[in-house]
This record gives structure tokens, C-alpha cells and sequence, in this order.
């Protein structure tokens, strides 16, 4: 059965029973229309078009776009509509003439993380049980996937280039796509979309959708705005505020978030790329200062070694890690050995595996944050190993280990989950103050914060010292 987007949501034997107010929805049948080159009749939804594309005029679209990039804010609807889209091409589409005999077709859909994509998989769920005739399509159901009776299945992924790699892709929606993460890359977005494309190449009609509230001015989406907003043809950019796409929303909650936070308020709900937010560190940085295949480096007795722990409890998310360096008579300061333990692991343990690692390399000191008070540093005293307060908050230290890696003055381990730490660092430019570094929610900078801190004891500022403690150097 072929139907447009529009007459499928407007059948009450296809999505009709899901829009039990299709006002509300009336600007998001507007990008629908205008994504799948539907006819545009009316002037008010014309100025929708160019307020949203960027154009300083109108402009038809010739033909379905192949690539969209859609930033809205948050509760604007954009996980139904991606639900929606999937459902749609699944069905209504005839994608058998591009087929093998026997070769099956995915729509994914790529999710941030595991919550997120059960979110979106209850959304198709709704969508392929909402009537008789569409629950007759489903063919087999699945953890994160169901199968079509017409060779098509909707796959929900997480954020990862592995997960996407091999698959025939009709179409591929890029759910949150500037909140990809991923503790060992940078940039997991350029990894997914550098994946996705080979294969949706190959498929005439197939579509590319990047959905998603802005973050990063950097990253796909970033990119993506900042060279195709405002210009006709592929791919297609469309950014709109909350309260545009979805004219329920509370408007005065949006006033007090907004008033409360501008610069997260603007992100959140006006769909603004975050001025006040940046990658700390340039990903080419962090790569150049790696030494390829170099894990670790052996006790040598002329060198003077400097070690930083970030401790942690053992049933928490946090890992407790050290590392350790040494400088070199050229200026240069060398990371030498890294450490992590997971959770669960057994503090005591680690205290002493810890401990042994530092007397190996004539350590008998070293420099810790503040985790946990005196029994860090009662724990480490019972193995002879001396636990100082680093002087330096956690951002204060990476913003001095900033310039040693920018000048080319570290060499790194060739460790990938310590670069993705590393490269996933979060500036928040404060006023009156000094800016603060840490990791974007949901991961983790143990292992980061423990080199940073190795490093800067390495620096010029604080050569010779062990450890800091009352704003003097204790050699």
C-alpha cells in the first residue's frame, strides 16, 4: 500500500489513533511534508520553512532529501517523530526492488544509550500495534529489533560504529546525535555517520536523519549546521525552538528555565548551540602526543618519578587509578605506567597492588585528590607509601596539563580508553572565575585526571616536588 507520510498519518487503519490532536502537531507536518517533498501550498507554512531553513526566501524542494539534520529542543517530540519516520518507511515504502533474493533491509535507529533507545523502541512498538492492519506486518519481535513480514526490520542501536557496520540500510535515524559518547573516542558521531554512509549510498531513497538537541559547538550536527543552514538541496537543516514544534509546552516553565541557566535554557528549549561549553582538548592534540604501541615504560634508576592517584570506594562507578612519569633532561615529561581498577574490586587490595607499583619505581610518596579523607592516606601508610593532597583542584590541574600537551611536551601511552578520556574533557567558562574542566555526564576521567595530574607535578612550576601541600613544595 502506498501512501505519503501525510495521508498514512491521516488513516485511521495507519497512524491516525496516534494523533488524537493533530493541531498540536501542525508544524511537524509541515517539516514532513517539506523532508519527504510534499506540495506546500499554504503562506504560513512557507514562513515556517524559512524561519526554520534558514532561507531567505522560499525554496521547493525538488525531491525528497536523502540527508536532514533536525535540532530542536527538548520535549519537542522529536523521539515520536523519529518512531514515526522508522514505522513509515518501513511499511509504506517498497524497498523489495532493491533487493537480493533472500536479503533482508534495516531501518535503524541509533540511540544514545540503552534507556534511550527502549524509549524509542516502545514508540514503534505503539506505532506497529496501534491498528489491525499494521499489526499484520509484524513478523517476529525482538530485544532491541522486529522484523517485518515485507523483508524490512527496525533496528534500535546504541551509539556505536560496531553496532551499525554490515547492515543493508534503507534508512538510519541518528537519535541525539550531538549526546553520542563513548569513553574510548572523541567523536563517536563521525564514527557512526563514516559507517552508515557506504551502505545508504548504495540504496537510491534512502535517508539520513540526524535528530537532535544542539550541544557542542563542534561535532556532525555542529558541522552540519554551520556549513548546509540557510542553503537549498541536501542535506536539509532544520532548527526550531520547543515551544515551535510543540505549542503545548508550558511556556513560563521555559521563562524560569531560561532565567535560571541562559546558557544551558537556550540549548535545552530555543535549540542554540552552547556558547559557554567546549571540548578542552583538540582530539589532533591528544593523538599527536601518543607514542604508538608504547603500553609502558620499566623502572630506570637516573630518572625521578612522579605518581598521582584518583582513589575511589570499589562498589561505586568510579574506578581508582594512578599513573606514573618522569621528565626527561630535553623538558620533556613522559608518561610511564597507568593503572586502572573497575568496580567491584576490594580497596585494600588495590592499596596494596598500588603501593608495590610505586615502591618499583622508588617511590615512596605520592599525590592524591581528596577522595575519601585520611582513609586513603591511612590505608596506603600501612604499606609504607606516603599520600599528600594535591594543592590543585581537578581543574586546575587540567588546566595546566593544557599547554604541556598543546606544546608538544608529554608523550602518552598508547592506552585508547585514556585518550578518549582525555578528548571527551568538558570547558565551562565561568565568570568572575576560573573555568571548569571535567567529563560529560554519564562517563568518567580517572584515568585522565590521575596523567594530568603526573604531568603537571613534571611541569616547570612544579619541578622537583613530590607532592604539594599548604601552597608550599615538599621535596
Amino acid at each position: 500500500m502506498k501512501l505519503t507520510i501525510l495521508e498514512a498519518i491521516e488513516r485511521k487503519d495507519a497512524f491516525g489513533s496516534l494523533f488524537k490532536m493533530p493541531e498540536t502537531w501542525r508544524n511537524w507536518f509541515v517539516f514532513l511534508k517539506y523532508l519527504f517533498a510534499l506540495p506546500i501550498k499554504e503562506q504560513s507554512e512557507r514562513e515556517l520553512i524559512k524561519s526554520s531553513c534558514g532561507f531567505e526566501k522560499f525554496v521547493r524542494a525538488a525531491r525528497p532529501f536523502r540527508e536532514c539534520y533536525l535540532i530542536c529542543g527538548r520535549r519537542s517530540g522529536k523521539s515520536f517523530v523519529s518512531a514515526l519516520i522508522a514505522c513509515y518507511l518501513s511499511i509504506f515504502f517498497d524497498w523489495s526492488k532493491y533487493l537480493s533474493i533472500g536479503e533482508r533491509a534495516y531501518v535503524l535507529i541509533i540511540a544514545t544509550d540503552r534507556l534511550q533507545s527502549r524509549i524509542i523502541f516502545n514508540y514503534v512498538k505503539g506505532f506497529l500495534n496501534s491498528t489491525p492492519k499494521l499489526r499484520r506486518y509484524i513478523e517476529a519481535e525482538r530485544m532491541d529489533e522486529i522484523s517485518l513480514k515485507n523483508k524490512i526490520t527496525i533496528a534500535i542501536k546504541t551509539a556505536s560504529f560496531r553496532s551499525v557496520r554490515g547492515w543493508t540500510t534503507v534508512a538510519a535515524i541518528l537519535e541525539e546525535v550531538a549526546f553520542y559518547r563513548n569513553e574510548f573516542s572523541a567523536n563517536p558521531d563521525k564514527e557512526i555517520l563514516s559507517a552508515l554512509r557506504p551502505s545508504l549510498a548504495t540504496i537510491p531513497e534512502s535517508l539520513l536523519l540526524g535528530i537532535s538537541t544542539p550541544y557542542y559547538r563542534s561535532g556532525v550536527l555542529f558541522d552540519q549546521f554551520r556549513k548546509h543552514f540557510g542553503k537549498a538541496g541536501d542535506p536539509l537543516i532544520w532548527k526550531a525552538p520547543t515551544a515551535v514544534m510543540n505549542p503545548t509546552i508550558d511556556k513560563e516553565f521555559i521563562a524560569s528555565q531560561l532565567a535560571e541557566d541562559p546558557a544551558a535554557g537556550a540549548a535545552e528549549w530555543l535549540a542554540e548551540f552552547r556558547s559557554d561549553l567546549e571540548r578542552f582538548l583538540p582530539s589532533e592534540a591528544v593523538a599527536a602526543a601518543v607514542i604508538p604501541s608504547r603500553l609502558e615504560l620499566s623502572f630506570i634508576r637516573e630518572f625521578r618519578y612522579k605518581a598521582f592517584i584518583d582513589a575511589a570506594g570499589g562498589s561505586g562507578a568510579d574506578a581508582f587509578t594512578l599513573a606514573i612519569s618522569h621528565k626527561e633532561k630535553s623538558g620533556a615529561v613522559i608518561l610511564d605506567l597507568i593503572r586502572e581498577r573497575r568496580p567491584p574490586f576490594s580497596p585494600a587490595e588495590v592499596v596494596k597492588e598500588f603501593s608495590d607499583t610505586l615502591k618499583s619505581y622508588g617511590l615512596k610518596s605520592a599525590v592524591g585528590d581528596r577522595y575519601g579523607g585520611e582513609w586513603v592516606k591511612e590505608s596506603f601508610r600501612e604499606f609504607g607509601v606516603t599520600i599528600k593532597n594535591s594543592e590543585l583542584s581537578k581543574s586546575e590541574i587540567y588546566l595546566e596539563f593544557l599547554p604541556m600537551i598543546l606544546s608538544g611536551q608529554v608523550e602518552l601511552l598508547d592506552d585508547r580508553k585514556l585518550c578518549g578520556q582525555l578528548q571527551n574533557l568538558e570547558r565551562r567558562t565561568r565568570s568572575g572565575g576560573r573555568d571548569l574542566v571535567d567529563h560529560p555526564a554519564g562517563l568518567h576521567d580517572d584515568l585522565a585526571n590521575s596523567v594530568a595530574g603526573s604531568c603537571v607535578l613534571n611541569s616547570p612550576k612544579h619541578a622537583g616536588a613530590i607532592f604539594l601541600i599548604g601552597g608550599v613544595d615538599m621535596y
